[in-house]
């Protein structure tokens, strides 16, 4: 009996999944109009980002994907508002947060579009 030195698909599948977690990112935000832009209230990745997700659905939060705006927002520190570059990205989806919520949802209006800045190069 002899060995492969390639080990089998299912000995990848945890390395894989390991791989996909540890590059997973979350970024949660925080609004309140009198405290002035959205503000980042918390950001990981890999175990901290799945703890940030699984808290948010758990609560009742909208977890929305992008890995787009994630790989923005992440950028911003703690506590810190959102930068006036990503006003509009957020604003829309907000927006399309509240016509989710709203009984415009129920009267087949379409939804609003987002729209989002490129990334800048690191």
């Amino acid at each position: 009996m002899s060995e492969s030195l390639f080990p089998s698909a299912e000995q990848h599948a945890p390395i894989e999944e390991a791989a996909l977690r540890a590059r997973q990112q979350a970024v949660a935000l925080a609004y309140d109009a009198e405290r002035g832009p959205p503000r980042v209230v918390a950001k990981g990745r890999g175990i901290l980002a799945d703890a940030i997700i699984e808290k948010a659905k758990a609560s009742g939060v909208y977890v929305h994907e992008s890995r787009e705006l994630v790989a923005l927002l992440i950028q911003v520190d703690l506590d810190k508002h959102i930068p006036t570059s990503l006003y509009r990205a957020v604003a829309e989806l907000l927006a399309w947060l509240h016509y989710l919520d709203s009984d415009q949802a129920m009267k087949d209006r379409p939804p609003p579009t987002l729209s989002l800045p490129k990334p800048e190069a690191p």
